[in-house]
């Protein structure tokens, strides 16, 4: 169905909660202008699940204040005051002054804000058509100066400015703030969006300036891209527009040497979004059968993520999963070296295993993991531990225990039915030990 006027109103004024209305029509009966702004107004006509509901206004920050009793000033340097209307984070409203910005030395940031200026003239700044729309809850009115709305109907996502010359726009914004070129992907990602022709040759001239932005800012775009229905929508786009060689380097290379770029987003589309970062940076692994975790390609890319700066307990996960994607390439297997694999990979990290293998193609490979998946995988899940070896053995502390354990476990790998307590010590009787000393 097209989105025409009346259909955006009428669904914008379902979903406009009645906190943010509140507030609109306090700030509007106090002779300034206020409307909801950006993503929610996007997301509410595309009858998405809103995220925050942002308030912009002709009020400056003072007069917001002196209007409400409970504020805070979150970002007033850049006219930014959040209204508490109530009990927790819901409650809060953000209100921004209508704002035109200087230069942004640091590819993030305006140097310096003006305040004063007209609604179009602030939505203007924004970085896409369709997050330049705003709506005026008590006059029931969508103010679309940019054609957002026509760009939302034609699912297609054009740069915003005042030229209206989408490249010159798309140059403009992406170079202002380089996080934005991230935001193109991942709205194209997000919202199913083509990113319009023109937008998108705008991203090459600004990536010096995301080149500037921080990892951590690009790893939280990378999250957000990674948990949409298709991240290939926006991955299509990052690798051919030189942001993944920008960001990530090895992996652009590997992307290019292996010339197979659909597998590639097919793995990621496929994969749960847990195992997408893995799966996303799996191209990294060597062209060759591997049947164990390949341990030196795991901490390679472990430090590799880590330099993007992903949590310590993400990059370890896609880590391990970029270290076993050579087993995927393995086309015979027997099922004690299944178990071996999945030792390798750690209980913890075994069902994201079976999710990758199953995501990277390798479907008897999952079958037989799923299969053996509650077999023993570590000593820990023994049927007997080193106290138990101690006192039938006679053994004193020391390494020849966790030795001797080590062996029970590539016995249990083997063969998962001497996992009991006589048949494992019963094992452990005629392993050599070490001379005492």
């Amino acid at each position: 169905m097209p989105i025409d006027d009346a259909l955006a109103r009428s669904r914008l004024a379902a979903a406009v909660p009645e906190n943010v209305r509140q507030v609109c029509a306090k700030l509007q009966g106090a002779g300034h202008q206020s409307v909801t702004v950006g993503g929610a107004v996007r997301d509410a006509i595309l009858e998405r699940s809103p995220g925050d509901w942002d308030v912009a206004t002709a009020a400056t920050p003072d007069q917001v204040m002196a209007l409400f009793p409970r504020t805070i000033p979150t970002g007033i340097q850049h006219g930014t005051v959040t209204i508490v209307t109530g009990r927790g984070l819901a409650s809060h409203v953000e209100v921004t002054t209508f704002r035109g910005e200087g230069a942004y030395t640091d590819a993030r940031r305006p140097d310096h804000v003006r305040f004063g200026v007209p609604l179009v003239e602030d939505l203007a700044r924004r970085d896409f058509r369709v997050n330049a729309m705003a709506y005026d809850p008590a006059a029931d009115q969508l103010i679309d100066p940019y054609d957002g709305r026509r760009d939302l109907d034609e699912r297609m996502l054009r740069a915003v400015g005042p030229t209206g010359d989408v490249y010159e726009d798309a140059v403009a914004r992406f170079t202002e703030d380089g996080l934005r070129v991230m935001r193109a992907v991942r709205f194209a990602a997000q919202l199913e969006f083509a990113l319009d022709a023109d937008t998108e040759r705008g991203i090459g001239p600004a990536l010096p300036s995301l080149a500037k932005v921080s990892k951590e800012r690009i790893s939280d775009e990378l999250r957000k891209l990674l948990a949409a229905r298709k991240p290939s929508l926006g991955l299509r786009i990052a690798e051919r527009s030189g942001i993944v060689r920008l960001i990530a380097a090895p992996l652009a290379s590997a992307i290019d040497a292996r010339a197979d770029i659909e597998h590639w987003l097919a793995r990621v589309d496929a994969a749960p979004p847990a195992v997408r970062l893995g799966a996303m940076f799996a191209e990294l692994a060597r062209r060759r059968p591997l049947p164990r975790l390949d341990r030196v390609l795991a901490k390679d890319a472990e430090q590799l993520l880590k330099a993007l700066k992903f949590a310590n307990d993400e990059a370890a996960l896609a880590a391990t999963l970029v270290g076993i994607a050579p087993a995927s390439m393995v086309e015979a297997w027997t099922l004690p070296e299944v178990r071996r694999l999945l030792s390798d990979v750690t209980r913890p990290r075994v069902d994201a295993a079976i999710a990758f293998f199953r995501a990277d193609g390798a479907t008897a490979l999952a079958d037989h993991s799923a299969a053996v998946s509650k077999d023993p995988i570590s000593v820990g899940e023994l049927a007997i531990a080193g106290k138990d070896l101690m006192d039938a053995l006679s053994m004193p502390p020391g390494p020849s225990v966790g030795r001797i354990l080590q062996v029970l476990l590539d016995g249990a790998l083997e063969d998962p039915s001497v996992n009991t307590r006589e048949k494992l010590l019963e094992l452990a009787g005629g392993v050599e030990r070490e001379p005492a000393r």
